[in-house]
Order: structure tokens, then sequence, then C-alpha cells
């Protein structure tokens, strides 16, 4: 058994199993135990005999050992106790021996064994000494690491601070310096070079920064400041040479002043130098420039007014050429004029094309051009050409003013008052010809041009005329109002009897109000005016009266109705030319050329048609009252009347539409009137039939000799003239 097992697990089992038994057999053999299993005891410290401690020690032992596995085994089985301790001793030995010869036979290893542990051991030494070596250094290591990144940062602080200072000081050096290239480009280069106005440029900026450190008390100032004025000296001195010249030339005769105009706003940069600089050299240019454009403006327009008015036409309105005014008295003011291209006073004809888009913004007239070619103009085309100018001037002088003098607002609208101010005054007296001038259509045709300049001038958002359209106007407005209260005032106060022969034909008179009407309504339909509206239904009103007053002076109602429906046929057609159809006056003259057209029509088919008429209307009245039996006894009549039209029906038609057709002048007119006429007679006749129809008249014999309706009718049409 001690050869299958190893040294050490031999003596494990040894230790094992007999342990308990080794002891149990000491105290039965009275054997001294073991020191290691029964530890000695000092009896002298105890208050006991030897022997009643040896008797204890002897029972715990005994008791420990009978709960021992083995020997509760072994007491079981009944063994003798001592013999088994024998065996069991016998068998250490044996395991003893055995143990011995296993470590004796692996002496070898375990010397080598020990020899490698030894030397492990000095290698884990040397390395314990190499490690707290490095754990040292590290120690060191992590302090300089700490106290670097401490001067590290110390660093990158005094680095970002002399940053910080180095772009301010440099900054202040490249402004304190004056390159020598400045100096020679500002003294000696043509102030039109651009390399001059960039130079100028940095001047400026050097002279502001010497201007920003002079409040902080820079001593590095004082050393530039000498060099820097002489430089903004000589600058000031070139740049005035240079916008003088410029506006001298202005004065030049024939000059196109918009040329060194748009010059001088290439270089609008050399007044604000100059104004923030040298004010008192930048008033001096601005009072010249004012003083030089003012007089200019003034000369240029005043030639050009009093060279257009040249081109006006000779033959004006006056006071006599009022629309009630007798034909009479100014002989020969409708006939053919002299020139072709007049126009009457109160026709617009081609005078209205003066407010198209084209133009009204067309090129302005060329007075010496148009005497060359003996041309004429009414007096709203050279109003439109003299206004024109000045709306296209005076814009674009608002504008270069505001460019080039930087001025805004007021400020703007005073500086132009300053240029213009003398020139717009002078176009204010010349309007003194409107106080004279009788011509409506005229001074109507001259506000609605104000009205679209000013519509214009608030497009291109420039104000600085909007003072003087608003003077124009309340110089034009009371004019013409006042001119058309005239007209109202004439027309009224005009005497049928002094207008000479009485004609049925349209009177000249209202032809002159209906082409005056028409004029004015399709002006005023851009921009409405309530005013002239008020103003044209009173003036409507007295034509109407007017009209009435000569159809009165007529012996026969029949001429009386073909006077009224000439003029109202004449004046209406007129209107709807220009006006739009929904308009008061349209509607209002349709309405009585109705009414006048039908009574007409009942006037004529009275002579040849009368006895009929007048029967079917009775007969009628009666048929509603359920009276028609009075009229049984009107045989007689009831037959010459169907004879009667029977025989003569067809001359009567023939000789009433020749008839009509001499009456009317417009022959669209008498046709209308014809057909109305022939309409009405067949529904009388149509009538007769329907009368004769009843009950009471069916015994008549005469009812035979009724014309067949629908023939009548086809014959009717054949009597229809057709234009």
């Amino acid at each position: 058994m001690a050869e299958d097992l190893l040294p050490g697990e031999a003596a494990a089992d040894i230790n094992t199993a007999g342990g308990s038994a080794t002891t149990a057999m000491a105290y039965l053999q009275d054997e001294k135990p073991d020191a290691d299993i029964v530890p000695a005891l000092n009896l002298g410290d105890l208050d006991i005999t030897t022997d009643e401690f040896i008797l204890d020690e002897v029972d715990i032992h005994i008791q420990a050992n009978l709960e021992d596995e083995l020997v509760k085994e072994a007491l079981k089985t009944g063994v003798d106790l001592r013999q088994y301790s024998k065996q069991v001793e016998a068998e250490l030995q044996r395991i003893e021996q055995a143990s011995i010869k296993d470590y004796i036979k692996e002496s070898q290893n375990i010397a080598s064994l020990h020899n490698q542990i030894t030397a492990c051991d000095s290698i884990l030494e040397r390395m314990e000494e190499m490690l707290s070596s490095f754990q040292s250094d590290l120690s060191s290591i992590s302090s300089e690491i700490q106290t670097l990144q401490q001067q590290s940062v110390s660093m990158s602080v005094r680095l970002k601070n002399r940053q910080a200072v180095r772009s301010q000081l440099s900054q202040l050096v490249d402004e304190l310096v004056v390159p020598s290239t400045m100096i020679s480009v500002i003294l000696d280069s043509p102030v039109t070079e651009q390399e001059f106005l960039e130079q100028l440029h940095e001047l400026n900026n050097k002279i502001n920064f010497a201007k920003e450190l002079s409040f902080r008390e820079t001593l590095a100032c004082a050393d530039i400041q000498d060099i820097v004025d002489r430089l903004k000296i000589k600058a000031v001195s070139k740049i005035r040479e240079f916008i003088l010249q410029k506006i001298y030339s202005f004065r030049k005769p024939m000059t196109n002043y918009q040329i060194p105009q748009n010059t001088l706003l290439k270089y609008r940069f050399f007044y604000q130098f100059l104004l923030a600089n040298e004010r008192t050299v930048a008033k001096e240019i601005r009072d010249e420039y004012v003083d030089t454009m003012s007089k200019i403006y003034y000369s240029y327009f005043k030639s050009y007014s009093s060279r257009l008015l040249k081109v006006q036409y000779e033959d004006v309105a006056d006071k006599d050429d009022l629309m009630g005014v007798e034909d009479t008295a100014k002989k020969g003011f409708f006939s053919k004029p002299s020139l072709k291209s007049r126009n009457t006073i109160f026709t617009l004809g081609q005078r209205g094309a003066v407010l198209s888009p084209a133009e009204l913004e067309a090129p302005i007239l060329i007075p010496h051009a148009a005497q060359r070619g003996d041309c004429r103009y009414p007096y709203e085309t050279l109003f439109r050409s003299q206004h024109y100018a000045l709306l296209d001037n005076g814009c674009r002088e608002y504008l270069f003013l505001s460019d080039f003098f930087m001025v805004a607002g007021n400020s703007a609208l005073d500086l132009f008052n300053s240029v213009m101010g003398k020139t717009l005054s002078m176009f204010l007296n010349m309007l003194t010809y409107v106080s004279d001038c009788y011509d409506s259509i005229a001074i109507f045709l001259c506000i609605h041009i104000i009205l679209r300049f000013k519509a214009i001038t608030a497009k291109r958002n420039i104000p600085a005329l909007d003072k003087y359209w608003e003077a124009v106007l309340e110089m034009l407005w009371p004019r013409f109002e006042l001119i058309l209260e005239m007209n109202i005032q004439s027309i009224r106060n005009t005497d049928p009897q002094k207008l000479g022969v009485l004609d049925t034909r349209p009177h000249y008179i209202t032809r002159r109000y209906a082409e005056f009407s028409s004029a004015i309504v399709s002006i005023n339909q851009t921009f409405p005016n309530e005013r002239t509206n008020t103003l044209l239904g009173q003036l409507q009103i007295e034509v109407e009266n007017f009209v009435l007053k000569m159809a009165a002076e007529f012996p026969s109602r029949k001429d009386q109705l073909i006077f009224l429906i000439n003029n109202y046929d004449m004046m209406l057609g007129v209107l709807m030319e220009r006006a739009a159809d929904d308009s008061k006056e349209v509607e209002g003259f349709q309405q009585l050329l109705r009414a006048r057209t039908q009574e007409f029509i009942e006037e004529i088919l009275a002579p040849p048609f009368g006895g009929m008429i007048t029967f079917v209307k009775d007969s009628e009245a009666l048929m509603e009252k359920g009276q028609l039996d009075k009229l049984r006894n009107d045989e007689v009549r009831i037959t010459q009347l169907v004879r009667g039209f029977s025989s003569t029906w067809k001359q009567s038609v023939e000789a009433l539409s020749q008839d009509v057709m001499r009456s009317f002048t417009n022959f669209k007119n008498g046709t209308s009137i014809i057909q109305g006429a022939l309409t009405q007679l067949i529904q009388y006749y149509h009538g007769f039939h329907k009368v004769l129809s009843q009950p009471t008249f069916r015994s008549l014999a005469v009812r035979s000799e009724l014309i067949n309706l629908h023939h009548l009718m086809v014959e009717v049409k054949k009597h229809k003239p057709n234009f």
C-alpha cells in the first residue's frame, strides 16, 4: 500500500487515519503523548492534584476518540483496540519507510526545484527593484508633466496677449505710416486717375484715424499729423479745381450739361471728401453749382417756352367763342379752317391723342424745326412738351443732387428748390395765358396732362415737383370750371328767335354740345372728377331746355318732333363714339329719343290712317268695358275705313317712307323710324281685324274686303328701305 502512494499522500493518510488512534493508545499504554497532541500544562498554577488532572484529560480524549468514525467502527465490530493499535502503528512505519525512500529517490528533483525556486526568487527580487525604480520614475515624470502643462498654459496666454497687441499695434502702425506711393500719387497724379481715387480713400481713412487718435491723446499721432495735413490740403485743392472746372463747363453755349453731370457722379467721393475734411470748400462748390444750374435752367426754359409759343395756332378762342353764341356773331368760326390741322374749340378730334402713353412721353417739340416746316400746334401740345421737358430735367436733377451732394428728404427738396425754384416760378407766371383762355378742352387736356405727369413722378419716387403740380392744378381747375359755367350761361341766355332761319336739321349749338360733352366725358374717365360731372349735368339740362325752346318755334308738331329727333339722335351718336354706353348723358338722350320717336310715328300715321287708328282705339276701350254694341250703327264708317285702307295703303306707305327719309339727316335713324311706323301700322290693322271679328260685326258684308294680315305683312316688307 505504501508503494502506491506518493510521499505526500502517505503522510496525509497517516495524519488522517492514525492521529486519533495514536493518541488513545498512548494514554492506554501509559505512554507520554506527543507534545504536539497534548500541550504541556503548568500544574502549579492549578488548584488540583496531578491525578485528577490526568484523569480529566484522559476522559476528554477518550470521549473525543470515541466519537471518531474509525474508533466507532472498531468498537462496533468488537476488535481488540490494542491489537488494532499495533497493526496501525506497523502500517504507519511501513508507510513512513516508503515515503523516505520516495523522498530519497526524488532528492535530485527536489534539489533542482529548490535551486529553481531560489533563482526565481532572485529574479523576482530584481524585478521588484526595477518596478520600484520605474514607479519612482513615473512619479517624477507626472510631476514634470504637470509642470510642463502649467508652463504651456502660461505660454499660451502670453502668446494670445502678444498676438492681440501685435494686431492692434500692426493696425496702428499701418494706419500711421504714410507710404511714399500715396504721397507721390496725391501730389502728381491727375484726379481723374483711378489710382488717385484709391489713394484718396486711403488718405481719408488716415485722416479719420488720426482724428480718433488725437482724441485718445496718442503721442504717435503727432509724427504723421503734419504730412497728413499737407496731403489733405493738396488733395482739397486739386479736387476743388476739378469740380469747379466741370461746373464752369456747364456755362458754355450749346453744352449738354448732362455729360459733365455724369462725370461728376463718377467722382462723387470727391465731394464726400470735401464735406468731411473741408466744409468751407464743399459749401463753395455747392453754392457755385446751385447758382450756375439755376441760371442755366432758367435761361433754357425761358428761351424754349418763348419759342414754343411761336408755333401755337394764331386763331385762338376768345370770349365770343362760347357754346351758346350765335353763329353769325363770329362769321366762319366753324367753317373749314385755314390750317389743315386746326380743330374747333368744341371738338376733341385728334387732340386727345396727347394723353396717350406714346404721345405723353414722346420727345419734346423742337420749335425751330416746327417753324421751318410751318407747323402749328394747339396749346395743350405745347403745354405737354414744355412740362415733359420740365419733368425729365427735374427728375434727373433731383436724382443728381441726392446722389452727388448726399442729401435726402427735406434737405434734398430744399436743394432742388434752390436750383429749380426760379424756373418753376417762371413757369407759373407764364401760365397767365390760362387766365385769358376760353378753350375749355385745351384747359381740361392740360389738367389731365398734369395729373398723368404727377402719376409718373410718383412712380419714379420723385417728390420734388409735387408742389408745382398742385400749384398748376390750382390755376387750371378754377379756369376750366369758369369757362364751363360761362358756356352753361350762354346756352341759358340764348334767344331762339335770334338764331336765324328755322331748320329741322340738327342745330349747330347742339352739335357743339355733343362734341364738347363727348370730349370731356372721354377725357374724364381716367381721372374722374365729381365737380366736372356736376357741371356737365347742368350743361345737359340747359341744352335739353334749349332744344325744347327751339322746337317750340316750329308751327307744326310734326316739324317740332323732327327737329327734336334729329338733335337727340345727333347728340346721342356723337356721345356714343367716345363715352361709355352706360354714361348718364347717353342714357338720358336714349330715353328722350325713344319717347319723341314713338310720338312722331303716331304723328305720321295719323293723316293717312287716322280714322282707322281712332276707330281701333275707341273700339278697344269699349271692348274692355263690354260696350262694343254702341258701334253697331257705324256700318257706314266701317265700310269707308275698310275700302279706304285697301285702296290707298300702298300709296300712303310709299309717301310716308319718302317723307321720313327727307326729314331725317341720319339715314339709319330714318330707316329705324320707317320700320317702327310700319310695325305700328300692322299692329293697328291687326287690332282692326280683331275688332271686326267680334260677334257685333260678323254680319257686316264689308268684312270680306279686309286685306289678309299675312299678305299685308309681306307687302309692307317690300316698302322697307335698305341703306
